[in-house]
């Protein structure tokens, strides 16, 4: 595990410096070391130590970019933050992860579509990703649990705060029994520019997205843009091409459509077979 002075030096430079936080994990990947980046910054370390200590007496645990812990699909995208925090432990078999989302205000239809997708996954040896949203969120997390499987939710606040709040008792589930992941500082609370930030994140840790469910306005097509940029495939169910968004997403390269769960693990398969996260 990375040294509690190096988790201090990495939160004073992501908090204190003036570079941004994709900025401060190449140089601090470059360097070896968040200490050395600290020390050419001129930045001085207050209480960051003492910080790191308290998160981690209650079970967050910060994990940095030079860390052997941080997510290995993450490390490979060129937006991965320097620093996250995790309650519960990600494993790593988490890699083989696939990212399910959808609409928070979801249709009988798109629930009843997002828990045979996610039980499909975890039947198939992957872990499901997703947001800890209300909607597709919230049924493929709990799908995945009840299907004895692993998930892991990313969201878009601090680990101290729960949203939305009727998901508090699944966030401490999903920690207890698998990981919560968050790049935001613990006691950060949800904001616009939060969601789009916990998207990059997700997508950058799964080998794909599926997308469920979705409107024009929906923060899943802002994670199918953020993946395609990463390299990774984005599937679309079939009914989203009622929709002119989604017909025009589809036509896009590492887009694909499916009507069936195992076209998603075929092809998922197919693409990561040789370890290139590609579409």
């Amino acid at each position: 595990m990375t040294p509690l002075s190096e988790k201090a030096a990495l939160v004073t430079l992501v908090r204190n410096g003036h570079r941004s936080r994709q900025a401060y994990a190449e140089l601090v990947e470059e360097a070896g070391s968040a200490t050395a980046v600290l020390a050419l910054e001129q930045l001085l370390e207050p209480e960051a130590a003492e910080e790191v200590a308290t998160w981690e007496a209650e079970g967050i645990k910060l994990v940095s970019v030079l860390d052997p812990d941080y997510p290995e699909n993450l490390r490979a995208v060129h937006d991965r933050p320097p620093l996250i925090f995790v309650a519960g432990e990600l494993r790593p078999e988490d890699a083989r992860a696939v990212a399910v989302i959808g609409s928070r205000r979801a249709s009988g239809d798109g629930l009843a579509a997002a828990r045979p997708i996610a039980e499909h996954l975890v039947e198939r040896g992957f872990t499901v990703l997703s947001g800890l949203a209300a909607g597709i969120d919230t049924a493929a997390h709990t799908a995945a649990l009840d299907k004895g499987g692993r998930t892991v939710a990313v969201i878009g606040t601090g680990l101290r705060t729960a949203y939305p709040p009727q998901n508090k008792e699944l966030q401490r589930r999903i920690a207890r029994e698998c990981a919560v992941v968050s790049q935001f500082w613990p006691d950060d609370p949800p904001s616009r520019r939060s969601f789009p930030m916990r998207n990059a994140v997700m997508s950058g840790m799964g080998l794909a997205t599926v997308i469920v469910e979705a409107t024009h306005t929906s923060g899943a097509r802002v994670q199918a843009r953020l993946a395609l940029a990463q390299g990774r495939p984005v599937f679309l169910r079939e009914a989203l091409l009622e929709q002119g968004w989604a017909r025009e997403l589809a036509a896009r390269p590492g887009v694909h459509v499916f009507d069936d769960a195992d076209q998603v693990t075929a092809t998922v398969e197919r693409l990561t077979a040789t370890g290139a996260l590609v579409s």
